[in-house]
C-alpha cells in the first residue's frame, strides 16, 4: 500500500527511505563497523535477543566492549561488563520474575548510578517504571501515587519523608544515602546487588513500560506511557543531524526522569558511550566535570547555557573544555541570541532538539541552522512529519502561525488517567503554536494556552521574551499574561538582571516598542532575583504571579 503524504505536511515521513536510511546512518557513525567480528556477532545476538530496550542496549554494548567505561558518577566508574552484571543481580534481587502480572516500580532519584541501574534492572524484568520528578511537591506526589500506586518505590534518602504513608503497602528501597544522612528505609540498592548471586536472565515474557510525568507547570502532572522498544529510527534521526560518535563521553545534566534525559541515556548506551552523571547541577561544576572527564558531549537544558554564559569570563577561562564538541539542548525554547552566543563562547556545535514526552523527537536544529536562525527548532527529524493547522484543522500557508501537529514513529501509548489526546488526520497536537518557513525550518512561538487576547489582538509572550533577552543587561526573562480590566489581558515581564547591570522598566518597554507592535509591549515589568523553575528549567507561570510583589 502506498501512503501519500499531504502537501501541508513537512518532513521525511514515516515510511519513505527509512529502511535504507537506518543502516546507512549507523554505518557512517561506526555502529556497524566490522572490527572484531566475533564481538560484533555477540553484540548483534544480544540486541536481537533483548530488543532495543535499555536492557538490550546495555547487553549489546557489554558484548561488544565489556571493558569500556559505561558510567561515571560521584562513586567512581563502572565498565559495561560491571554494569551488566550489577543490573542482572539487581533485577533478580529487586523485581520478582513477572509471569502474568506486570509489576509497577516508582523511582524518585537524582542523576546517579542507582537511577540508571534501577531503570535497566526493571527493563530486564519487564516492570512498568513510573519516573517521579524530584521537584514534585508533596501534594503533587501524593496525587500521582494515588493514581499510579507502585509495588516497589526506589527513592533517594533525601526524599523519604515525601513518600505516602497511608494507602496500599509498598516495598521501599533506598537508592542513595549520604554517609552522614540516615537511610530512607528498607534495603539499599547496593545491599540487594551484593546479596544476590549472578543469575542467568532471559528477556521477560511481559513487555516493560515507562511512564513519564508531564512538567506540571500549569497543573497536576499527567502520566504518559512510552513504548519500551523505540527501534532504530530515533537513534538514526539524532545521528543524521549531530556529529555524535561511537564512544563519546556524554555529560547528561538533563534529569533522567524526564524523556529528554532518558532518551539521551538510551542514545549513549546504543553508541557504547560513557555516561557521566552528577546529582546536582552547577555551572562551574559542569565546566570542572568536562575538564576532569574529557567530556565530548553535554546534554542539558537551555537555562544551563544561560548560567554558563553568566559566569565571569575569567572563571570560564580557568577550565579546559577543549574536549567538548557537541552540546545538545531540549526542554524549552532558546531565547534571543542564546544559541550563537554560546557557540561563540565555547566553540562547540550546538544542537536544539524539539520534542515532547508524547511525540518523541520532532525536529532537530543543527549548529548551521542556529547560526542562520538562532530561534529555529530545526527541520523535522527522520520518521517525523509536522503540520501547521488552524483551529478548525485546516492547513495554514507557509510562514503563517498555527497549531503544531506531529506524526512519528515514537508516539506514546496514551495518558494513564484516560486524559483525551487531540489528534487530526493521525497527527498529535503538540500543545504549541508556530510556523514552518519556506525552507522547511520549524519555529515554535509558544504554548497555545499561553496566548492572550489584549484589546482584541492575539499576543504570544515569546516574541517579547526574545526581544528583552537580547538586552545585554538581562540574564533571564519570562513574559506571561495577567488580567487587565480595560484590555482583558496584558503582558507582564519578569526579569533577572546580569550581575552589576542597571535597567529600568521604561527602558525595557521602549526597547520592545521599537521592535514589536504596541499590543506586544509588556505593561508590567518586574525585576526579580531569580525565576521559579522546575527540574527541567521551565518557568512555572503561576509562581511568577504569586511572587510578583515580593
Amino acid at each position: 500500500m502506498v501512503h501519500a503524504r499531504p502537501e501541508y505536511r513537512s518532513g521525511p515521513g514515516r515510511w519513505a527511505g527509512q529502511a535504507l536510511n537506518v543502516p546507512l546512518t549507523m554505518a557512517r557513525r561506526g555502529l556497524l563497523w566490522p572490527w572484531r567480528p566475533l564481538r560484533a556477532t555477540r553484540q548483534l545476538t544480544a540486541l536481537l535477543h533483548w530488543g532495543t530496550t535499555l536492557a538490550g542496549g546495555l547487553a549489546a554494548a557489554a558484548a561488544r566492549d565489556p571493558d569500556r567505561t559505561a558510567l561515571v558518577d560521584e562513586k567512581g566508574e563502572l565498565s559495561y561488563a560491571e554494569l551488566h552484571d550489577r543490573t542482572d543481580r539487581l533485577a533478580a534481587g529487586l523485581v520478582p520474575d513477572c509471569r502474568g502480572r506486570r509489576l509497577r516500580v516508582a523511582v524518585l532519584c537524582r542523576n546517579h548510578r542507582g537511577l540508571v541501574e534501577s531503570l535497566i534492572a526493571c527493563s530486564k524484568r519487564g516492570a512498568e517504571v513510573v519516573l517521579l520528578g524530584t521537584g514534585l511537591g508533596p501534594g503533587q506526589l501524593n496525587g500521582v501515587m494515588r493514581e499510579l500506586w507502585a509495588d516497589i518505590v526506589i527513592a533517594d534518602a533525601e526524599f523519604a519523608d515525601l513518600l505516602p504513608r497511608g494507602g496500599r503497602r509498598f516495598t521501599k528501597v533506598t537508592a542513595w544515602a549520604d554517609e552522614d544522612a540516615p537511610s530512607g528505609g528498607g534495603p539499599t540498592l547496593e545491599e540487594l546487588i551484593e546479596a544476590t548471586p549472578a543469575p542467568a536472565l532471559e528477556p521477560p515474557p511481559i513487555q516493560g513500560r515507562v511512564v513519564f510525568l508531564s512538567s506540571g507547570t500549569s497543573g497536576r502532572p499527567k502520566g504518559a506511557r512510552r513504548p519500551p522498544r523505540p527501534g532504530f529510527v530515533p537513534l538514526t534521526a539524532m545521528l543524521a543531524r549531530t556529529p555524535l560518535r561511537v564512544g563519546d563521553r556524554m555529560l547528561i545534566e538533563a534529569p533522567l526522569f524526564h524523556a529528554w534525559g532518558y532518551s539521551s541515556l538510551q542514545l549513549a548506551l546504543a553508541m557504547r558511550g560513557t555516561v557521566v552523571l552528577g546529582r546536582r547541577s552547577d555551572p562551574e561544576r559542569t565546566l570542572a566535570t568536562i575538564q576532569e572527564r574529557s567530556c565530548t558531549t553535554l546534554v542539558t537544558v537551555p537555562i544551563m547555557l544561560q548560567r554558563l554564559l553568566a559566569l565571569p569570563e575569567r572563571t570560564r577561562a580557568a577550565y579546559d573544555t577543549s574536549s567538548l564538541r557537541i552540546t545538545a539542548v531540549s526542554g524549552s525554547r532558546l531565547p534571543g541570541d542564546l544559541a550563537t552566543a554560546f557557540m561563540d563562547a565555547f566553540s562547540v556545535e550546538l544542537c536544539n532538539v524539539y520534542g515532547s514526552t508524547e511525540a518523541g523527537w520532532v525536529s532537530i536544529a543543527t549548529a548551521a541552522d542556529l547560526r542562520a536562525h538562532p530561534d529555529t527548532a530545526g527541520r523535522p527529524a527522520s520518521g517525523a512529519e509536522v503540520a501547521i493547522l488552524d483551529a478548525e484543522g485546516r492547513p495554514v500557508p507557509r510562514g503563517a502561525t498555527g497549531r503544531i501537529y506531529v506524526a512519528g514513529s515514537t508516539r506514546f501509548e496514551g495518558y494513564t488517567g484516560g486524559v483525551p489526546v487531540e489528534t487530526r488526520d493521525g497527527m498529535l497536537f503538540m500543545g504549541d503554536v508556530g510556523h514552518l518557513d519556506h525552507g522547511g525550518l520549524l519555529y515554535v512561538e509558544g504554548r497555545a494556552d499561553e496566548m492572550i487576547v489584549s484589546g482584541g489582538e492575539n499576543v504570544f509572550p515569546a516574541a517579547a521574551e526574545d526581544v528583552i533577552a537580547r538586552l545585554p543587561q538581562v540574564r533571564e526573562v519570562a513574559v506571561t499574561g495577567v488580567p487587565d480590566e480595560e484590555y482583558g489581558e496584558r503582558l507582564a515581564a519578569y526579569i533577572v538582571m546580569a550581575p552589576g547591570a542597571r535597567l529600568d522598566a521604561d527602558t525595557v518597554r521602549g526597547h520592545v516598542r521599537e521592535r514589536l507592535a504596541r499590543y506586544a509591549v509588556p505593561r508590567d515589568v518586574h525585576f526579580r532575583p531569580h525565576l521559579p523553575r522546575n527540574a527541567m528549567g521551565k518557568v512555572v507561570p503561576h509562581r511568577l504571579h504569586e511572587t510578583a510583589g515580593a
